[in-house]
């Protein structure tokens, strides 16, 4: 039976992206295939589906699930995509779909190291063919760097404490295996006696998982960069599942759609910028009770929807 996770928001998406039937659609993080596979059920046979993802298993997963001359397949990172389209000659497309973040195959595959819960060697690398992993960081980032990944990134309120710990333990022997990296975080925690944030893991593995793929390295011009190639009123629908990510996908949004960058008391607009896109929901899309029953990933989850002037 596959791991990969039951595609989240998928009605939402489904409506956000306004398919055409004979559109090019994208989805960037095809994971296993979920969301892609009601997509090309929209689609008739002038319609085309880009399916790019990272990691080669979930190309795999994909191509299992959606067998077509109408669909392509790209294992790349999705911030490489518009120039990845443009060798293709395919210069517009009507809707792109990015779900940022991790998938569920990725966390229960042990063999990873994404999961604080299952015991592995530090690896996190969402493509195996990345150079560095989990343990390069651990064990060879300084004491300011972790500080620094672990606040930004994990907005770990106990930042020092668990940078101080990590270093003070490989000091003594590397740190290998995710069990390791759990135990200094919980024994920090242990001593806070503030387990209220959930695992007291967490943030530490979601900080070194982010800068182990930069995630949200040019993550802003990504964005940006594939909206300008949607058609007029194609649509882009992103979904993100922490704070972070979720924030830079409003800001872009919001410049995106600012019509004059002059200052107010200028009579005359002299910056030349122009609104390029309209926001749909100005509040993030979350998921219903009902599919948070089901899907316990959707918890998180939050969808932004834009289209093309």
């Amino acid at each position: 039976m596959s791991s990969y996770h039951i595609p989240v928001l998928l009605d939402e998406v489904i409506a956000g992206l306004n398919i055409k039937s004979d559109g090019i659609y994208v989805d960037g993080t095809v994971g296993g295939g979920g969301h892609s596979k009601e997509i090309f059920k929209l689609l008739n046979d002038d319609g085309l589906l880009i399916c790019n993802d990272i990691d080669s298993e979930a190309i795999q997963e994909a191509r299992t699930k959606i067998a077509s001359d109408n669909v392509i397949y790209i294992n790349d990172n999705y911030k490489n995509l518009v120039s990845n389209l443009h060798n293709m000659n395919i210069k517009e497309v009507d809707g792109v779909l990015l779900d940022l973040g991790i998938s569920s195959h990725q966390i229960d595959d042990k063999t990873r190291g994404f999961s604080y819960m299952l015991d592995a060697n530090l690896d996190m690398r969402m493509s195996k063919d990345a150079g560095m992993t989990a343990y390069d960081v651990v064990n060879s980032y300084s004491y300011d760097k972790l500080v620094e990944i672990l606040f930004l990134y994990g907005e770990e309120r106990y930042s020092k404490l668990i940078a101080k710990a990590i270093v003070k333990n490989r000091e003594i022997s590397p740190i290998k295996t995710t069990t390791e990296l759990s135990e200094i975080a919980k024994k920090v925690y242990g001593i806070k006696k503030t387990y209220g944030l959930g695992h007291p893991a967490k943030r530490t593995f979601q900080a070194i998982r982010i800068e182990v793929n930069s995630e949200l390295e040019q993550l802003s011009e990504c964005i940006t960069a594939l909206t300008r190639l949607l058609k007029k009123e194609g649509r882009i629908c992103i979904i993100s599942f922490h704070s972070l990510e979720d924030r830079i996908v409003k800001q872009t949004f919001a410049e995106l759609e600012k019509n004059c960058i002059c200052d107010k008391s200028s009579p005359i607009c002299t910056c030349n910028k122009k609104s390029e896109i309209k926001i749909i929901n100005k509040k993030p899309i979350i998921a219903s009770a009902k599919e948070i029953e089901n899907n316990s990933r959707s918890k998180s989850a939050k969808l932004r929807i834009a289209q093309k002037k």
